[in-house]
């Protein structure tokens, strides 16, 4: 098994509140072919020098902020983002077509200018709820599966490289859409880790086996106490 190519699958939530764990995280997972995820929560305590920092460390970035707004100031926001230097960003499919087409317009006339060009993907259903809750408390009348590919293929038609989804989605996704469309799956646990607050998971070899482009991976690794050793043993 080719651990460094497997390793180049794997996005690394840097879920922290403060820029020296971040980094401590970082240069412990230094060389070893990861991405990075730098979320809500590092983000509001770090700002956007932290994409800067952890891109000098050698590592390529998710920013993963789920921008849900009016078209317009998406697409403002965006262009912020990728002169930060982010190699992929996401936004909410629930925004809707035309703020997804516009993201994703911002995205390449910014990143054709200064000659990088991120990947805008969009969320489609949180890996934390579950099909009851989908049901009951969004009064969304279509299973959620279905509702899951119908988002990606509307994020698709508006330009967007990929979807941020389940791994449990992935295989209907992949008969969808195009074969090199992105499926960004959270809610890997490996087998020897606990669920905690995700519902729908797979590991890390069934979400590859499903279709998974990347697996966002944050606790199983972050929280112990050899990280790098821990990403090794995703492939074990």
């Amino acid at each position: 098994m080719d651990v460094t190519f497997n390793n180049q699958r794997v996005m690394v939530a840097l879920d922290v509140q403060g820029r020296e764990e971040a980094l401590g995280l970082a240069m412990a997972l230094q060389g070893s072919g990861c991405w990075l995820k730098v979320g809500l929560e590092l983000y509001a305590y770090t700002g956007p020098v932290m994409i800067q920092e952890l891109k000098a460390l050698g590592f390529p970035i998710f920013l993963d902020l789920k921008l849900h707004d009016i078209p317009t100031t998406v697409e403002r926001a965006i262009r912020g983002f990728v002169q930060c230097g982010a190699d992929m960003i996401n936004v909410h499919c629930s925004g809707g077509y035309d703020m997804m087409a516009r993201a994703a317009q911002a995205v390449q006339e910014e990143g054709s200018r200064l000659k990088n060009i991120p990947k805008v993907i969009g969320v489609t259903v949180l890996t934390s709820m579950s099909e009851t809750q989908f049901r009951q408390e969004m009064g969304v009348e279509r299973d959620l599966g279905e509702h899951v590919v119908e988002l990606a293929r509307l994020a698709e038609k508006a330009g967007l490289d990929g979807v941020v989804a389940s791994a449990k989605e992935a295989r209907e996704i992949r008969k969808n859409t195009k074969s090199d469309f992105l499926i960004v799956t959270p809610g890997i646990r490996p087998a020897w880790s606990e669920a905690q607050d995700q519902a729908r998971v797979l590991t890390p070899a069934e979400a590859l086996a499903a279709g998974s482009s990347y697996l966002v991976i944050g606790r199983p690794i972050t929280r112990s106490e050899d990280p790098r050793q821990a990403l090794k043993r995703l492939w074990e």
